[in-house]
Parts: structure tokens; sequence; C-alpha cells
């Protein structure tokens, strides 16, 4: 939309477990049914670098993210090294919880609710 020249982030080749706040959510509202508290991890259960996300969101709108996405190396978390996933079997086995959004979904529901943000203003 031209509204910025460029995006700057850090470490394109981290990886993350890219989760959907409302499949989060709903997690945590399996967990308060319970009959006893314990400890879960919510999570996808699956990484997808920063690379593959901006590329994705960028080539969504046809742009190529090269263009446009510069990297700032004080953004880089000393802890990179270690490749981390969630599993959530417990929480699958004990509620049948499961994220329902991927990672593309994820990128496509942004940036449509960008784009829709920046039509109305």
């Amino acid at each position: 939309m031209g509204l910025q020249d460029s995006v700057t982030l850090g470490n394109l080749d981290a990886h993350r477990d890219w989760g959907y706040a409302p499949d989060y959510v709903n997690a945590m509202w399996l967990m308060l049914q319970g009959d006893t508290p314990d400890d879960f991890v919510v999570a996808a259960g699956e990484t997808r670098s920063v690379r593959d996300f901006a590329q994705a969101a960028f080539s969504s709108v046809g742009l190529a993210y090269e263009k446009y996405v510069t990297i700032d190396t004080n953004l880089f978390r000393p802890t990179e090294k270690v490749l981390l996933t969630g599993d959530p079997s417990k929480i699958i086995d004990r509620y049948g919880w499961k994220p329902t959004y991927q990672s593309t979904e994820i990128i496509a529901e942004m940036i449509e609710c960008e784009m829709w943000l920046h039509q109305r203003s």
C-alpha cells in the first residue's frame, strides 16, 4: 500500500511455532473445564522460519520480501541456535484440542485484516 519503504526484522533463519490466538484461548477454556489443575503445552506443533513467514506474507500481496525486508542484528536473540517446537500432545490427548489454523491461514488473515484496516482509514 506504499505506507512504508521497508520492514525491519531480526534473524530470518529463526524458527517459531506460529499459533493462532483464538485457538489458544479455546485451549485455555478447555483446561479450565478439567477436574484437576495440570500443566499443558499449547502450541501448533510445527515450526516455520521468519524468512518463510515474511516470504508468504509479501507474496500474498504480490511483492518479493527481499526488496522490503531489512535486517537489524540488534534484534537477534542470543539463544536462536535452539530449535523450539511445542509438543501439544498432552492437551490433544486429554481434551481433544488441536490447532484449527495453519501458519498460512494465519498469514492470510493478518494480511486481510491489515488491508481492511487501511481501507477504513
